[in-house]
């Protein structure tokens, strides 16, 4: 039988398209880098991306052609977000936070022919720019007034480029499948590596994410996570394509900072479990509530219950702890209720609610044992978590192996269960888990009961050998303040939730743990620090 339905591309073009035409006035907040909030809309969004998409064009941009965006949260860098791929180009996030020699190492890994920067961030250039021999053209994302003095000749100014541009520029069309965008893993065990998404995965993502957030234009988003943190969370496609408002924050993530940005009338935010920490603090100081939130979006790490519990039931703001990776583009689970939850008590739900979630349509997921056997989905049984999907890593760039199994399943590196409703917990790094006497101890469940504790900002939990047990655990604390904690007081804490032999053998105080480029503890780091330092468990 012949098909019957028109042929509709997956591209991102789509969704900007869409909210300029069905939700043109919808406000878009941002915190500019020149320094003033700002007020556009998703029609001028639009607008100023198709004259960047004309403008790259006539620099020479050709199709398939990479142009890297080193750029804070702000409404200039959605025109960005959305002109690159317009053009043809692929758009390579560049996250600041990465040291030179990486920064230097993927630029060059992914070709990238152009380079957009927020102004601020320009130093950062200028200190490799002698490292990379494919970089044609910097383009300043600013005016006029705010170009800074620079040793790098022939800067180009982004208002400058779109300000001439015609506003009727006809999106470069192209196959659903060509890429649309270039994330890299954070390469802390190697060189990182690349992730390409195609205009295809990142629509089906956009659509799976909407439906998992269950936003709508009646919402106004704030994605505290970056957007050149794991293609952004996909917020940038997903708020526009139901509709919302959005608020971009810009580069001030101080507590104080994001605060003034939620009074903009936000109702749903996303970042990692440390800004909601230090903000809930913020709060706690200075006797401020959260009249307009509605929802939390945290992932990137696990949340400590002590969390969620302060949200929901301080500020009620309910919280959705969400799981996924890079290669996932990048969401895999998020922990909305099924009706079947809803049924359980307050205490049971909020059990729930230390889990990850469950996958939406378009992600797969299972757990198996060292030898492959999938296990079961029981809530209890321990095994590897593997994904496939619509929008998940095949192959890495530039590399002749494929990333997958001979089935197509993505090892995600964790460790984790899942219960019969298919919720799952996610108990560690399959490099950091913790194996005591032949059994495993979570090192995320530990860490999360010690930061329950008032005097506790921040834990880290890892295995150091052991004569007899191969491993013991042992927990890294930064104080919340001056006074240290008692150890003793974690201890008792823990001992409620822990069996002796769970329980770490030693407690050590540090002013600072280590943590990546992209905000999670660097346990690798941690424990050369702990070498350098000489240190030996107690026996």
């Amino acid at each position: 039988m012949q098909a019957s339905m028109q042929e509709f591309p997956l591209r991102v073009s789509e969704i900007i398209d869409h909210a300029a035409l069905l939700h043109p006035d919808r406000p878009v907040f941002g915190r500019s880098i020149e320094g003033p909030i700002l007020e556009t809309n998703w029609r001028d969004i639009h607008t100023d991306a198709k004259k960047f998409a004309a403008a790259l064009i006539s620099l020479g941009l050709k199709k398939g052609d990479v142009v890297g965006v080193m750029a804070w949260n702000t409404p200039r860098h959605l025109s960005v977000w959305y002109g690159i791929p317009g053009a043809g180009g692929i758009n390579h996030t560049l996250n600041p936070r990465l040291f030179a020699d990486q920064l230097v190492y993927i630029i060059n890994h992914a070709q990238d022919r152009f380079l957009m920067v927020d102004f601020d961030l320009l130093p950062i250039i200028e200190n490799i720019i002698d490292q990379l021999p494919l970089v044609e053209k910097i383009i300043v994302m600013t005016d006029r007034e705010h170009m800074p003095d620079s040793n790098i000749p022939d800067l180009l100014c982004y208002e400058e480029l779109i300000t001439p541009q015609p506003e009727g520029f006809d999106w470069v069309q192209g196959d659903e499948t060509e890429a649309c965008g270039i994330c890299y893993t954070s390469g802390t065990t190697g060189d990182p590596k690349g992730v390409v998404y195609t205009h295809r995965s990142n629509v089906l993502h956009a659509m799976a994410n909407c439906a998992a957030d269950s936003a709508s234009s009646n919402d106004r988003i704030m994605p505290v996570v970056p957007l050149f943190h794991a293609n952004g969370w996909s917020i940038a496609y997903s708020a526009p394509m139901v509709g919302a408002s959005m608020v971009m924050p810009g580069r001030d993530m101080t507590p104080k900072g994001l605060f003034e940005m939620l009074e903009l009338g936000v109702t749903l935010t996303a970042a990692v479990p440390t800004i909601w920490m230090q903000l809930l603090q913020y709060l706690e100081e200075n006797n401020l509530q959260l009249p307009n939130l509605e929802k939390v979006i945290i992932g990137g790490a696990s949340c400590p219950r002590s969390v969620v519990e302060t949200f929901q039931n301080k500020y009620d703001v309910q919280v959705l702890h969400a799981w996924g990776m890079t290669e996932m583009s990048p969401l895999g689970t998020i922990c909305s209720f099924k009706p079947e939850i809803m049924e359980m008590d307050a205490k049971n739900r909020l059990d729930i609610q230390e889990t990850v979630g469950h996958a939406p349509f378009s992600v797969s997921l299972k757990i198996s044992d060292d030898a492959g056997t999938e296990l079961p989905w029981d809530g209890k049984t321990q095994g590897r978590l593997w994904t496939k999907g619509a929008a998940v890593v095949k192959r890495y760039l530039k590399q002749d192996n494929d990333a997958v199994d001979a089935n197509g399943w993505f090892d995600t590196g964790d460790m984790a269960s899942i219960t019969p409703q298919g919720y799952v917990r996610i108990t560690d790094r399959s490099k950091d888990v913790i194996k005591s006497g032949g059994e495993w101890i979570s090192s995320i469940a530990l860490e999360n009961c010690a930061v329950g504790h008032p005097l506790v900002a921040e834990a880290a939990a890892i295995g150091v050998p052991h004569p007899k047990w191969d491993e013991r655990p042992i927990l890294v604390i930064i104080a919340a303040g001056d006074t240290l904690p008692d150890k003793s007081e974690i201890m008792a804490l823990m001992a409620q939730s822990f069996a002796k032999w769970q329980l770490p053998d030693d407690i050590i105080f540090m002013d600072e743990i280590p943590h990546t480029a992209t905000g999670k503890i660097s346990k690798l780091l941690l424990r050369k620090k702990l070498a350098d330092q000489g240190y030996e468990l107690p026996l």
